[in-house]
């Protein structure tokens, strides 16, 4: 049990590695890593909407879809991002003196 719970520890440290790692280089806003957040933590809860004790692996395909919106969001929300970045929008950025 005990080296269960390290390994979970280990795999949600590098989960927040990546997550602070992407918003950091891609600038995404607080909330799209939440959405992340909240989808890992759909996967791991026991209780779903489609249980997959009953349906089998049928019961997986909501798990996927709520990984995927999730994923979709935060896609959606770095291409915005970059709209806004190319037509001038200035996020805070310190600009380079020449």
């Amino acid at each position: 049990m005990r080296t269960v719970l390290v390994a979970l520890a280990v795999l949600l440290g590098l989960f927040l590695a990546v997550v602070g790692l992407l918003m950091w280089r891609y600038r995404i806003p607080p909330r799209g890593p939440v959405a992340l957040t909240m989808a890992g933590f759909y996967l791991v809860v026991p209780v779903d909407v489609v249980p997959e004790a009953v349906l089998g692996p049928l019961g997986l395909v909501d798990d996927a879809g709520v990984v995927g919106v999730a994923v979709l969001f935060v896609l959606r929300l770095a291409r915005a991002r970059r709209v806004l970045v190319d037509s001038g929008v200035d996020f805070g950025r310190r600009r380079r003196r020449g």
